[in-house]
Protein backbone atom coordinates (compact mmCIF):
# COMPACT_ATOMS: atom_id res chain seq x y z
CA UNK A 1 0.00 0.00 0.00
CA UNK A 2 2.75 2.65 1.11
CA UNK A 3 4.53 1.56 -2.28
CA UNK A 4 1.06 2.74 -4.50
CA UNK A 5 0.97 6.00 -2.17
CA UNK A 6 4.60 7.11 -2.82
CA UNK A 7 4.41 6.46 -6.22
CA UNK A 8 1.08 8.84 -6.48
CA UNK A 9 1.95 11.20 -4.21
CA UNK A 10 5.36 12.17 -4.46
CA UNK A 11 8.42 11.39 -1.66
CA UNK A 12 9.26 14.52 -1.28
CA UNK A 13 5.36 15.63 -0.29
CA UNK A 14 4.42 12.54 1.87
CA UNK A 15 7.92 12.99 3.95
CA UNK A 16 6.90 16.69 4.32
CA UNK A 17 3.34 15.86 5.52
CA UNK A 18 4.44 13.41 7.63
CA UNK A 19 6.97 15.51 9.04
CA UNK A 20 4.73 18.51 9.22
CA UNK A 21 1.58 15.88 10.95
CA UNK A 22 4.38 14.55 13.34
CA UNK A 23 5.32 18.13 14.72
CA UNK A 24 1.82 18.86 15.02
CA UNK A 25 1.25 15.83 16.96
CA UNK A 26 4.34 16.42 19.23
CA UNK A 27 2.61 19.68 19.79
CA UNK A 28 -0.71 18.65 20.82
CA UNK A 29 0.89 15.77 22.71
CA UNK A 30 2.78 18.59 25.08
CA UNK A 31 -0.55 20.54 25.27
CA UNK A 32 -2.20 17.55 26.27
CA UNK A 33 0.03 16.79 28.99
CA UNK A 34 0.42 19.73 30.52
CA UNK A 35 -3.48 20.32 30.77
CA UNK A 36 -3.87 16.94 32.07
CA UNK A 37 -3.75 18.21 35.39
CA UNK A 38 -6.53 20.76 34.88
CA UNK A 39 -8.99 18.88 32.22
CA UNK A 40 -9.19 15.13 32.66
CA UNK A 41 -10.06 14.56 29.04
CA UNK A 42 -6.80 15.79 28.07
CA UNK A 43 -5.51 12.70 28.54
CA UNK A 44 -7.96 11.59 25.18
CA UNK A 45 -6.02 14.49 23.30
CA UNK A 46 -2.86 12.65 24.23
CA UNK A 47 -3.38 9.57 22.91
CA UNK A 48 -5.14 10.94 19.63
CA UNK A 49 -1.88 12.83 19.35
CA UNK A 50 0.18 9.67 19.92
CA UNK A 51 -2.00 7.45 17.16
CA UNK A 52 -1.60 10.43 15.03
CA UNK A 53 2.36 10.71 15.33
CA UNK A 54 2.43 7.21 14.54
CA UNK A 55 0.82 7.37 11.80
CA UNK A 56 2.22 10.53 10.09
CA UNK A 57 5.48 8.38 10.92
CA UNK A 58 3.95 5.80 8.76
CA UNK A 59 3.24 7.46 5.78
CA UNK A 60 6.40 9.89 6.01
CA UNK A 61 9.25 9.20 7.83
CA UNK A 62 9.40 6.15 8.44
CA UNK A 63 9.54 4.68 4.45
CA UNK A 64 10.47 7.44 2.38
CA UNK A 65 13.85 8.28 3.47
CA UNK A 66 15.00 4.69 2.37
CA UNK A 67 13.20 5.38 -1.03
CA UNK A 68 14.87 8.53 -1.43
CA UNK A 69 18.39 7.01 -0.52
CA UNK A 70 18.04 4.52 -2.77
CA UNK A 71 17.09 7.26 -5.82
CA UNK A 72 20.23 9.39 -4.74
CA UNK A 73 22.88 7.09 -5.27
CA UNK A 74 24.20 5.33 -8.56
CA UNK A 75 24.16 1.77 -8.10
CA UNK A 76 28.10 1.34 -6.90
CA UNK A 77 27.49 3.50 -4.22
CA UNK A 78 24.59 2.74 -3.36
CA UNK A 79 25.04 -0.63 -0.64
CA UNK A 80 27.39 2.00 1.43
CA UNK A 81 24.90 4.61 1.47
CA UNK A 82 22.16 1.95 2.56
CA UNK A 83 24.28 0.59 5.06
CA UNK A 84 25.06 4.36 6.29
CA UNK A 85 21.15 5.19 6.51
CA UNK A 86 20.29 2.40 8.23
CA UNK A 87 23.13 2.65 10.94
CA UNK A 88 22.18 6.41 11.47
CA UNK A 89 18.91 5.38 12.13
CA UNK A 90 19.13 2.44 14.10
CA UNK A 91 21.67 4.84 16.57
CA UNK A 92 18.92 7.56 16.60
CA UNK A 93 16.36 4.70 17.58
CA UNK A 94 18.96 2.98 20.17
CA UNK A 95 19.77 6.77 21.61
CA UNK A 96 16.26 7.73 21.88
CA UNK A 97 15.21 4.88 23.26
CA UNK A 98 17.72 5.21 26.09
CA UNK A 99 17.81 8.58 26.76
CA UNK A 100 14.16 9.09 26.85
CA UNK A 101 12.91 8.10 30.50
CA UNK A 102 16.16 10.54 31.55
CA UNK A 103 14.74 13.31 29.52
CA UNK A 104 11.11 12.64 30.45
CA UNK A 105 12.04 13.03 34.05
CA UNK A 106 14.09 16.07 33.64
CA UNK A 107 11.38 18.14 31.17
CA UNK A 108 8.00 16.44 32.31
CA UNK A 109 5.06 17.22 29.75
CA UNK A 110 7.59 19.32 27.66
CA UNK A 111 9.35 16.07 26.62
CA UNK A 112 7.44 16.24 23.47
CA UNK A 113 8.32 19.80 23.13
CA UNK A 114 11.65 18.51 21.80
CA UNK A 115 10.60 16.51 19.99
CA UNK A 116 8.22 19.35 17.84
CA UNK A 117 11.77 21.66 17.79
CA UNK A 118 13.84 18.57 15.74
CA UNK A 119 10.89 17.84 13.81
CA UNK A 120 10.91 21.64 12.78
CA UNK A 121 14.07 21.33 11.83
CA UNK A 122 14.11 18.42 9.58
CA UNK A 123 11.13 19.95 8.13
CA UNK A 124 12.70 22.98 7.25
CA UNK A 125 15.85 21.24 6.02
CA UNK A 126 13.81 18.52 4.01
CA UNK A 127 11.90 21.85 2.42
CA UNK A 128 15.22 23.33 1.07
CA UNK A 129 17.39 20.26 0.68
CA UNK A 130 15.88 17.51 -0.64
CA UNK A 131 14.64 16.71 -4.27
CA UNK A 132 11.45 14.99 -5.36
CA UNK A 133 12.66 12.11 -7.01
CA UNK A 134 9.37 10.84 -8.22
CA UNK A 135 9.61 9.42 -11.69
CA UNK A 136 13.26 10.77 -11.98
CA UNK A 137 16.44 8.84 -13.34
CA UNK A 138 19.74 9.05 -10.82
CA UNK A 139 21.20 11.21 -13.56
CA UNK A 140 18.30 13.66 -13.22
CA UNK A 141 18.58 13.27 -9.78
CA UNK A 142 21.93 14.43 -9.91
CA UNK A 143 21.93 16.59 -11.83
CA UNK A 144 19.68 19.12 -9.40
CA UNK A 145 22.29 19.01 -7.23
CA UNK A 146 24.80 19.58 -9.75
CA UNK A 147 23.29 23.01 -10.59
CA UNK A 148 22.31 23.79 -6.72
CA UNK A 149 26.08 23.02 -6.51
CA UNK A 150 27.33 25.57 -9.28
CA UNK A 151 24.54 28.01 -8.19
CA UNK A 152 26.04 28.26 -4.99
CA UNK A 153 29.51 28.30 -6.17
CA UNK A 154 28.65 31.33 -8.31
CA UNK A 155 27.13 32.97 -5.31
CA UNK A 156 29.82 32.91 -3.77
CA UNK A 157 31.99 33.61 -6.56
CA UNK A 158 29.71 37.34 -7.19
CA UNK A 159 29.80 37.92 -4.03
CA UNK A 160 34.20 37.72 -3.94
CA UNK A 161 33.59 40.20 -6.73
CA UNK A 162 31.90 42.45 -5.02
CA UNK A 163 33.84 42.57 -2.17
CA UNK A 164 37.38 42.98 -4.24
CA UNK A 165 35.73 45.50 -6.42
CA UNK A 166 35.24 48.11 -2.99
CA UNK A 167 38.42 47.28 -1.94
Amino acid sequence: LQVLLVEKAGRRSLFLAGLMGMLVSAVAMTIGLVLLSQFAWMSYVSMVAIFLFVIFFEVGPGPIPWFIVAELFSQGPRPAAIAVAGFCNWTCNFIVGMCFQYIADLCGPYVFAIFAGLLLIFFLFAYFKVPETKGKSFEEIAAVFRRKKLSAKAMIELQDLRGSEEA
